[in-house]
């Protein structure tokens, strides 16, 4: 079991180890504990224990950090294809990735809370030198695609609102490094409030979507039960696959292992366990928005455009252009350009955070802040700016795929070393996963990782094609 002491004091020689069966004793971590990832930000916020109510929202707010990976830009693509083609069919697949979700965040601010690392600093006090390296090269690149794909919506957005050119817009969605500077100067509450205001707002913004398409309650509430029809028809097997390969977002687990420890909890077993038990609520609603805001974009989009013949589109550009012709009411593309302009910004606020907390977590290095998110920043700039200037908006939905391709080639490396952790009661203490956690854990594990193979090599025929 990790070790309850302060991280004030200096870490111990081997902070955490039980003894067998057998008598003997086995190290947890192969490293001693580090400095936290996320310093600045670290132990920061106070819990109210007045009651039960102020407990809760004093642990709310990292969920919705989390949650924006799962409404980011890089999901609009296939939700909204996924309702243009098959209406309601694929919200099983939805509410399915969902409850993965929540149970794989379960997983990581159970870590972060039960041992004090954040997945990174996990793998790297776990594993081999080599091995740690390859994980974080591995890392860094699913962010810097997670961030091509935000910085690539905020861009499409911007220039449906206001026309401005994508090379532009691309060039203007750097300025948010100074935006989450700033904010977190004036403390972590600041950010997460900005972070739920936005989320609240691509909320409200589908919500009007939904009202005013109109769709067949009848008809969604069938769509929620899994048909046998998306194992059989290949093409509805695809999308499904991209809707579950771009929900569970790997940079999600380093974010949420790392950020529930901004909370002031007691070290001890029991103050432990009321930060996990709270940490889950707070996770578990703010996914549940998540849940709503991607069901709603294939809500919309079987509502608006597969009942109406329009069943080829895809693209986040064709349904603005088609949304208020088709549905006949003002207004109705510019909330959607509104929601996607949210979304993507949002996600880039995450983005950055994510990956201050995997170079500090796997190289237990200390960049300035500023600089950090500069590189990170700069590293899904360049190819995007490059791409836009030479291919136009056609250049980057296809920029916009591939990074969705790069996610899912990375999600297992990140939900296996979790699974491996949270299982292992020499690390987890009276924390370990139970058996039934454990199967469902390493269930969800194998499916993700065989669909996301399948969707890589159907992806890689068809750019052979």
């Amino acid at each position: 079991m990790a070790s309850t002491q302060p991280h004030d004091s200096p870490p111990p020689d081997h902070d955490s180890a039980v003894v067998g069966e057998i008598g003997h004793t086995q190290p947890a971590w192969r490293r001693s504990r580090s400095a936290p990832s996320l310093a600045e930000a670290h132990r920061t916020v106070a819990i109210d224990r007045t009651n039960w109510w102020r407990k809760v929202l004093a642990f709310s707010g990292p969920g919705y950090l989390v949650a924006v990976g799962y409404m980011d830009p890089g999901n609009w693509a296939t939700d909204i294809a996924g309702g243009a083609q098959f209406g309601y069919a694929l919200l099983s697949v939805v509410l399915v990735s969902n409850l993965i979700a929540v149970l794989l965040q379960g997983l990581a601010l159970k870590l972060g809370i039960a041992t004090g690392r954040d997945l990174a600093q996990a793998c790297r006090d776990h594993y081999s030198r080599p091995v740690s390296f390859a994980l974080w090269i591995g890392c860094e690149i699913a962010i810097a695609a997670c961030d091509l794909a935000e910085v690539i919506g905020s861009a499409i957005a911007l220039k449906l609102l206001f026309g401005i050119p994508l090379t532009i817009g691309i060039l203007i969605t750097a300025a948010d490094v100074l935006v989450v500077l700033m904010l977190q100067q004036r403390g972590f509450r600041q950010l997460e409030a900005v972070v739920i205001t936005l989320v609240a707002t691509i909320g409200a913004c589908f919500l009007f979507e939904m009202v005013i398409s109109r769709p067949s309650l009848a008809a969604v509430a069938t769509g929620f039960i899994p048909a046998r029809s998306i194992l059989t028809d290949h093409a509805q097997l695809y999308i499904a696959i991209g809707i579950l390969g771009a929900t569970v977002m790997p940079h999600n687990l380093y974010l949420h292992s790392s950020i529930v420890q901004t909370r002031r909890y007691e070290e001890t077993s029991e103050g432990k366990r009321e930060a996990v038990r709270y940490a889950f609520i707070d996770s578990t609603i703010a996914l549940t928005f998540a849940l709503f805001i991607n069901a709603a974009i294939l809500i919309v989009s079987a509502a608006t455009f597969h009942f109406s013949g329009y069943k080829g589109v895809a693209e986040i550009q064709d349904a603005y252009k088609l949304l208020t012709p088709l549905l006949g009411v003002t207004g109705a593309s510019a909330i959607f350009a509104l929601a996607l302009l949210a979304s993507g910004q949002n996600s880039t606020l995450t983005g950055t955070l994510a990956g201050q907390i995997v170079m500090e977590g796997f190289l237990d290095l200390r960049l300035r802040p500023w600089v950090r998110r500069l590189i990170t920043r700069a590293i899904a700039i360049v190819p995007a700016v490059v791409v836009s200037m030479v291919a136009g908006a056609n250049g980057t939905a296809h920029l916009l795929i591939l990074s969705q391709v790069i996610l899912s080639l990375q999600l297992s490396f990140a939900v296996i070393p979790l699974v491996q952790f949270t299982s292992d009661r020499a690390k987890m203490g009276e924390f370990a996963n139970t058996m039934s956690v454990r199967a469902l854990a390493w269930g969800s594990a194998a499916l993700i990782a065989v669909l996301n193979v399948w969707l890589i090599v159907q992806s890689v025929k068809g750019w052979v094609a």
